[in-house]
């Protein structure tokens, strides 16, 4: 398995990398107040400071992290369809699979092209795609979690790592889903950008979280199959 957990790891340093350096930036430059920020505004959005001088750093982690994603989930349906990973017994779960592949790579181009159009020069298309970004990682966590708790493991050993990686999965996705919800709540309505700018920057780090439980789902593979 060692070749594929490398591959979680990897995205999630990448985008974490990428966050964090966003972070810094606007904090070592004493919190400078960005164009795109609203008058009121003393905490800038992940957007604000990525529409800055690192924005070609923002567009490539996000390229990276969009494309590592799609390819986890990828690797997990591979890897359940040849046996390396506890197997889908159920048509349900392969559709579910499928779907999580589905909503992941509408979540990917969401990501990628949110870092392209910047909220400065294009705040519309960028509010949009993040929208698309936003949705379809949920809908894909989702539709993971659901055929993690449908999987039958064949021993009691195998229930139990199930169990608690199906706990572990859900339990990142629930959370990030109700701050998701509550950012875009005070992003629509305009009111109090500030703690909606926490909310964002909260939820961009707790991503990382949710890339890293790939890592714990693929060091159960197997080296062949059976």
């Amino acid at each position: 398995h060692y070749p594929y957990v490398a591959l979680p790891l990897l995205t999630a340093l990448t985008w974490f990398g990428t966050v964090l350096t966003l972070l810094l930036k606007w904090l070592l430059q004493h919190r400078p107040h960005y164009v795109s920020m609203s008058p009121g505004q003393t905490i800038a959005y992940i957007s604000d400071v990525a529409a800055d001088v690192l924005k070609p750093l923002f567009v490539a982690g996000c390229a990276v992290t969009a494309v590592g994603f799609v390819l986890m989930l990828g690797v997990e349906r591979w890897a359940r369809h040849e046996g390396r990973l506890l197997p889908n017994t159920r048509t349900s779960e392969k559709v579910l699979s499928a779907l999580a592949i589905v909503f992941g790579v509408l979540g990917g181009v969401g990501l990628i092209l949110l870092s392209i159009f910047d909220t400065k020069r294009h705040m519309k298309l960028h509010r949009g795609f993040l929208l698309l970004f936003v949705a379809g990682v949920a809908f894909s966590a989702i539709c993971s979690v659901c055929e993690f708790y449908l999987l039958q493991p064949p021993s009691s050993r195998a229930t139990r790592r199930t169990l608690s990686l199906f706990l572990l999965k859900a339990s990142f996705t629930v959370v990030l889903i109700i701050l998701a919800i509550a950012f875009g709540s005070l992003l629509v309505t305009g009111r109090n950008q500030n703690a909606a700018a926490i909310l964002e920057w909260t939820i961009a780090f707790g991503f990382t979280l949710y890339l890293l439980t790939f890592y714990f789902d693929f060091r159960e593979m197997k080296v062949g199959r059976g």
